[in-house]
């Protein structure tokens, strides 16, 4: 099978969990297409049969790069098997209200962009104090104070359960 992964990025994570699933998937013994979504303007999604679509959320929306993809390519993306891996770091936790919000950001971004994807799972992120500017790393370790304080601050932190998403796309290839 070919699949093409796309992915959007600001600090890194949704390219490193795009290149974890395209070698997943390679190992499995598909054939797999990676690319920046930004670099996407001329692709021609007729050459693969399904697609794995990875962007994070920064202020309650994703990347402009997803929704001019998705806006450029929905007729393709609404008769084949799409799977939206959409990163945050609310999605590490348990809170209820945070999952709602993640509902309605995924809810609002299908609206503006009349993409509805097949299956979207909500990946947890990474926290990088590292690659934030100053007024970002001011408010992330607030967040990162409340809803992890075992957490060091001044460290980057990965949440991504890998097992987990290694399931959740074994599943998906094989639906």
């Amino acid at each position: 099978m070919k699949v093409f992964v796309g992915y959007a990025t600001t600090e890194g994570q949704s390219r490193k969990v795009a290149r974890w699933a395209s070698d997943r998937l390679v190992d499995s013994g598909h054939s797999v297409e990676l690319l920046v979504l930004e670099d996407g303007d001329d692709l021609d999604l007729s050459r693969f049969d399904r697609a794995i679509l990875i962007a994070s959320i920064h202020a309650s929306h994703y990347q402009s790069s997803l929704a001019e993809f998705v806006t450029r390519h929905d007729a393709w993306l609404e008769q084949h098997p799409a799977l939206f891996l959409s990163l945050s770091l609310a999605a590490a936790g348990h809170d209820a209200e945070d999952w709602r919000t993640l509902d309605k950001i995924a809810a609002d971004f299908s609206a503006a962009t009349g993409w509805t994807p097949g299956v979207i799972e909500h990946v947890a992120g990474a926290y990088k104090p590292s690659q934030y500017d100053i007024l970002r790393r001011f408010i992330m370790r607030r967040i990162i104070a409340a809803k992890d304080p075992e957490t060091d601050p001044n460290l980057d932190h990965e949440y991504t359960d890998w097992d987990g998403l290694a399931d959740r796309l074994d599943q998906w290839m094989v639906s």
